[in-house]
């Protein structure tokens, strides 16, 4: 039998990473720039945040406290990641440069700055295993209401994660409120839609830019540091990320660049990145397993298919998406 209740647990843990990724995403790509450092930025996130978390854990004498345990490694982690976003906006905003382009160096560069900084801190804890384990840390982070366990399937599906599941929801509703209900989300979106209108209209189209990019960079650090801290326990491991980042940039055309569906999305996607762990598989169709892997790549792919022959414009990205702007041009 298929067991419900493990699975969605485990559906959800995989998807916030992807939902803070997304979330930080889609208000990066509303205002017209297309961020394909996401996957460098989450890096950077999680080992800032590992780094702040590895330095007080190594000078504190006796139990940590809970705040300062939080606080610090959120904080480096935000810090970090909005470098990044700050990088790409002076890059891609101020000097003009290609954004694919400049989106792809990023990846890589976050992940070289990822390695080598988890890499230099296993050598300093001077441990066997290629890994760090802040397990103090990660304890608070996923610290459940003390009544969860009490609530039977009902706890366990939804009372069973740390905060920062639940910030990620509640990050993704407020952004999602903001387009659509605030002035600044009409001037954001108008800025991504056509530049030089808003620009004429009086929008501070660089204002904008530099800033939703480098919020957006701050929210998927966060998912960077809610993988590492959530859901690998605190075990930071160098290449371990594996392909989120990505899958975090297909949510964003999956859910039509709607950050409140990004939510239902994320959960689906996480449920889809795991399920061939709960489909019953023997030894001699082992094979079989790759392919539930490519599950959630064949859903993105069916969706731009079908999102492409429908056609509709609230379906589509942003008109000036990838494209830099040019004022004098106006």
């Amino acid at each position: 039998m298929f067991n419900f209740v493990a699975f969605i647990p485990t559906a959800v843990q995989q998807g916030i990473p992807l939902l803070y990724g997304s979330t930080g995403e889609i208000l990066t790509q509303k205002s017209g720039n297309l961020n394909l450092g996401i996957p460098g930025v989450m890096y950077v996130g999680g080992i800032c945040g590992v780094i702040g978390s590895f330095v007080y854990e190594n000078h504190t004498d006796g139990a940590l406290n809970p705040f300062l345990a939080i606080a610090i490694p959120m904080l480096c982690s935000l810090l970090g990641s909005f470098l990044m976003g700050l990088l790409y906006s002076f890059l891609t905003v101020t000097l003009r440069a290609n954004q694919n382009v400049t989106g792809l160096a990023m990846t890589t560069f976050g992940v070289g700055f990822g390695n080598f900084f988890g890499g230099s801190l296993i050598k300093i804890s001077g441990l066997d295993v290629p890994s760090i384990a802040l397990s103090e840390t990660s304890l608070i982070f996923n610290k459940t209401l003390p009544f969860a366990k009490n609530l039977g399937w009902f706890g366990k599906i939804f009372l069973s994660y740390g905060f920062s599941a639940y910030l990620a929801i509640v990050i993704a509703l407020v952004v999602s409120f903001i387009f659509k209900h605030t002035r600044t989300g009409l001037h954001l979106r108008a800025v991504g839609e056509n530049p030089s209108t808003a620009d004429a209209a009086g929008i501070n189209v660089t204002k904008y830019k530099y800033v939703s990019t480098c919020i957006g960079c701050m929210i998927a650090g966060l998912g960077g540091l809610y993988y590492v801290m959530d859901y690998a326990s605190g075990v930071w491991s160098n290449d371990a990320f594996g392909d989120r980042g990505w899958l975090a940039i297909a949510l964003v055309i999956f859910t039509l660049w709607k950050p409140d569906l990004s939510i239902f999305a994320s959960i689906l996607f996480g449920g889809l990145y795991v399920l061939y762990l709960y489909l019953p598989t023997d030894m001699e169709h082992m094979q079989y397993t790759e392919l539930y892997k490519m599950i959630p790549y064949v859903v993105t792919l069916l969706v731009l298919v079908i999102t492409s022959i429908r056609n509709k414009r609230e379906n589509q990205p942003p008109a000036s998406l990838g494209t830099n702007y040019f004022r004098e041009e106006r």
